[in-house]
Formats: structure tokens, sequence, C-alpha cells
């Protein structure tokens, strides 16, 4: 197993549905990649090397208090970028 960053697959997982309650968002794969990226910088890494490792960031993810963090940490992504998307034209945006 490579070394990962095991937080980007959390934060893409949680993504998904986050985004459904967030209608006026743009979800074009630009505003995707903007938003995670963002998230992710506010959030500690978790990084992995071996299925051991997986298995105990997913236990650790699974907590509630990392939960909440990481859906607020998301949730305050997609408001950035909402009010600031950088799409370079207008046929590029999905909503």
């Amino acid at each position: 197993m490579e070394l990962k960053n095991y937080m980007e697959d959390i934060v893409a997982q949680k993504l998904e549905a986050i985004l459904k309650q967030y209608p006026d968002c743009c979800s074009c794969e630009k505003c995707r990649r903007d938003i995670m990226s963002l998230a992710l910088n506010h959030l500690p890494p978790r990084y992995i090397s071996t299925d051991k490792g997986n298995l105990y960031a997913r236990i650790e993810l699974l907590s509630i208090a990392y939960d909440s963090d990481i859906v607020e940490k998301i949730a305050k992504a997609i408001a950035v970028v909402s009010k600031n998307p950088r799409h370079e034209d207008e046929n590029e945006t999905k909503h």
C-alpha cells in the first residue's frame, strides 16, 4: 500500500451527500476540487501506509467529533466557493 491521506477519501465521500443540501452551489469538477481542497486544508491529515493503518484511520474517523468537524469544514468550504466560484467559462458551471 502506498502512502495515502485517508482524509481525502472521507471528504470526497461526504461531499456528495452534503452538496445535495446546497442546490444553489455549483457542482462542476472545478468547484468540487476547490471545495475539497479548502476543506482538506482545514482538516488534519490522516496518512496511512498499511492495511492495519487503514483500519485504525477508519475507526478514528467514525467518531462523532471527527464526523461533525469534517461536515463543518466541508460546509464552510461550500459557502466560500459558492460566493467566489473560479469559472473561466459560463458553460462550465453545472447546478
